[in-house]
């Protein structure tokens, strides 16, 4: 079931919440929880019942490691509980690539079943080793099963994240059903579920019209000229960022309907004006994770600067095997980990001769760097492998040549270059190409022009830690914002023709 599917929109979300409100407020606040976790295990089991049984014991392992590590404080249960959860990420999704592997290494025919990974393994498999080590460092308490299963599988966060905290959630499970309905937050939470549906149907699904043809056609061996490969490449930079924001929104507001507030996951990441900024605002959930539980074990910066490198390196490329099991995955983590390495030894160097550091402030050359880098880097992240990917980064660097439009051909100089020819520049019959640049035109003006939806939101209690600079446009509860809402929401709807899943969902 997806959030941009109908039955969940008018069927399924519609019950959950009136049987919630009905059960809170009739006397009845523990069982509203119960109602609350069993629709999100219903939502869970909608794509594969027989798959149910991974999350229940995920669930119940945690939480009595959890327990017993309060009552004994043993390392040897902490190391326990982490292996047992990497152990089953592991088996799921990871046994057929490492078979796979060992096949291709060694010239053997060692041949499995295909495992189906099931779907927010990785998410919930993070969010619960997070939960152990802070359980072990003394930083939870004890709390009941149901609140540890509502942590888990809370269904606005279960598919895809923000991948949440414990100190951010067990507070709120506390008080959630004895405490009074916040006109304001289902109203907050319909605007943010109607701006993030926006973003997925109307925006994300029409730039993968423009994605999905260019890189299956690179990945058959067809060579796309320079301006197919870029706007594959632009049109899948900006498609990611819609429909993994677009998904952050729609949980963050669907959480609000129930009084729960999710950490913001985007902060405008395209308007970065370095890659240090950039994994400031994009994902950031899995950013405080990858920095708290991985990075900061290794050593972090305190153990000299080319410890500092090798610890960014690592930090990456784990957070690109995250992703998934293909080594398209380890080749997005490692560039941006060799992106993070020049980018700090940038500001290393400026500071050791005695440059003064603007790093702080984002410029228009920054960010334009930003972008690109990051552009170049999905070609991996998208591509179905190595070789298709470097393939088609040849035709963006023009190394396939570059066309340019027949009336250049009577300009002398343009002639002397070899690598330049004439004619048409879109040559293959994959979309309308037309339609493609003005659906990047009008996705990069939305991106780069209007507010984000925490800077929408700038004074109330959406969860963030980074300083969010105020903008000209921000929510009101008035009838203008209520009238903008129901249009937007509507006007998703509209678009709603095929059924397309959140590019996060296969991670």
């Amino acid at each position: 079931m997806l959030f941009n599917s109908v039955e969940f929109i008018f069927l399924f979300l519609p019950v959950t919440f009136v049987g919630f409100y009905w059960l809170k407020f009739s006397n009845k606040p523990l069982i509203a929880i119960r109602w609350l976790v069993f629709a999100s295990l219903f939502f869970y089991a909608w794509w594969d019942p027989k798959l149910i049984w991974i999350i229940l014991i995920s669930v119940l392992f945690n939480f009595y490691i959890g327990q017993a590590i309060l009552k004994w404080e043993r390392r040897y249960l902490l190391i326990l509980g982490i292996i047992g959860n990497l152990a089953l990420l592991a088996y799921f999704k990871y046994f057929n690539f490492i078979i796979d592997n060992i096949n291709l290494a060694f010239s053997s025919n060692y041949s499995f079943e295909k495992i189906i990974l099931p779907i927010a393994i990785s998410f919930f498999t993070f969010q619960q080793i997070a939960y152990l080590v802070d359980t072990y460092k003394g930083k939870t308490q004890k709390h009941s099963l149901l609140q540890h299963c509502l942590f888990v599988a809370f269904f606005p966060q279960l598919i895809a994240g923000p991948i949440v905290h414990h100190k951010e959630m067990f507070p709120q499970f506390e008080t959630l059903a004895r405490s009074e309905i916040r006109f304001d937050y289902i109203a907050w939470g319909c605007t943010i579920f109607s701006i993030g549906l926006f973003k997925k149907v109307v925006l994300a699904d029409n730039l993968s019209l423009h994605v999905d043809p260019y890189f299956s056609a690179s990945a058959n061996s067809t060579i796309l000229t320079f301006y197919e490969a870029w706007l594959a490449a632009l049109a899948y930079s900006l498609q990611i960022y819609f429909d993994f924001s677009g998904y952050s929104d729609m949980a963050i507001g669907l959480a609000l309907l129930f009084g729960i507030r999710l950490p913001i996951n985007f902060l405008s990441p395209y308007k970065a004006g370095s890659i240090i900024d950039f994994w400031h605002r994009w994902h950031m959930t899995l950013s405080r994770f990858l920095r708290d539980y991985l990075y900061f074990p290794l050593g972090g910066n305190r153990k000299g600067i080319v410890r500092r490198y090798i610890n960014l390196l690592l930090t990456m490329l784990l957070g690109g095997l995250w992703h998934g099991a293909n080594w398209t995955f380890v080749c997005w983590g490692g560039l941006h980990g060799l992106y993070l390495v020049v980018n700090h030894a940038w500001r290393y160097i400026k500071s050791f001769i005695g440059l003064k550091n603007n790093d702080h402030k984002t410029t228009i050359t920054g960010i334009c760097i930003t972008f690109i880098a990051v552009t170049i880097s999905w070609v991996f992240f998208r591509s179905d492998s190595i070789a298709s990917a470097i393939e088609l980064l040849r035709s963006m660097f023009g190394f396939n040549g570059i066309s340019l439009p027949q009336l250049f051909s009577n300009i002398p100089l343009l002639g002397e270059y070899e690598q330049l020819n004439f004619g048409f520049i879109f040559v293959h019959d994959l979309s309308n190409s037309v339609e493609g640049i003005i659906w990047v035109v009008l996705s990069a003006i939305i991106l780069w022009l209007l507010p984000n939806t925490a800077q929408i939101y700038t004074g109330t209690l959406l969860r963030t830690e980074n300083i969010i600079k105020s903008h000209r446009i921000t929510w009101k509860p008035d009838i203008l914002w209520a009238s903008f809402s129901a249009i937007v929401f509507v006007g998703s709807i509209l678009f709603i023709n095929s059924i397309e899943e959140f590019i996060y969902f296969q991670f």
